[in-house]
């Protein structure tokens, strides 16, 4: 029997509802690269699972949607790790072209956001709302938190060091800096930090190992966009209660 319902918004990977799901949460990914609905059970003695649902969430119906079909379920938690492509600092550059196509690009960008925090705030759940350093700070409001994956790198058991999917490019323990933002809410508590020794860091903001990572392509971006893993096993282990 489900311990309860996750919710994660603009997520690829699942990385951050997998602790959850491994201690027993029904946990729900929903992101526009999803190829329709696709369930990753974890064992019936857990009982937890991870369904991956395809999703525009730049469409507000969509997420009225996913309020009414939520509003009288037991969700226990919510995430939302916004495309932050237009809202970037380190996409400064790439303002003024995207202004001259499309004034309002940016604010249409943080409304996501906004709107991510409204469907938590209406659902009662503790929830974060994820980005780099970013113009929400100026455009919303200033973050509550920031964390760099290496901070939380001892949360990585030794026989999980290496990433399952791009240990090519992500670090060992996450030992990388990139500097992450959260904006919380509904209780929210920030797990205590688990700092590992810290490779290579360049000025704008990627790993020795993401450099290596070249172009635009979606995968380029899905990987450097990718949830630590310690710090979504820290968020569980601070944030599960006594559900």
């Amino acid at each position: 029997m489900s311990k309860g319902i996750v919710l994660s918004l603009y997520d690829f990977t699942g990385e951050a509802c997998r602790p959850w799901a491994e201690a027993g949460y029904t946990c729900y990914a929903f992101d526009i690269q999803h190829d329709g609905w696709k369930i990753e059970g974890f064992g019936k003695d857990c009982g937890g699972s991870i369904h991956y649902r395809k999703a525009d969430l730049h469409n507000r119906e969509t997420l009225n949607a996913i309020q009414d079909e939520f509003s009288d379920q037991n969700v226990v938690f919510g995430m939302a790790f916004c495309v932050c492509t237009d809202l970037a600092v380190s996409g400064a550059a790439w303002f003024a072209k995207k202004a001259a196509a499309n004034p309002s690009f940016q604010e249409e960008a943080v409304s996501y956001a906004v709107w991510s925090s409204k469907l938590f705030d209406r659902l009662q759940v503790p929830y974060f709302i994820e980005n780099p350093v970013s113009v929400l700070a100026t455009k919303w409001r200033k973050p509550d938190y920031s964390f760099h994956p290496y901070e939380y790198g001892g949360y990585i058991p030794y026989s999980k060091a290496e990433h399952p999917r791009w240990p090519e490019y992500i670090a060992p323990f996450d030992a990388y800096k990139k500097k992450t933002c959260l904006w919380t809410g509904g209780g929210f508590v920030m797990p205590e930090k688990v700092a590992v020794e810290c490779e290579g860091y360049h000025g704008n903001g990627y790993s020795t190992a993401m450099m290596k990572l070249g172009g635009k392509s979606q995968r380029t971006k899905d990987i450097r966009s990718a949830t630590p893993r310690g710090f979504a096993e820290a968020v569980y282990q601070s944030n599960q209660g006594e559900n």
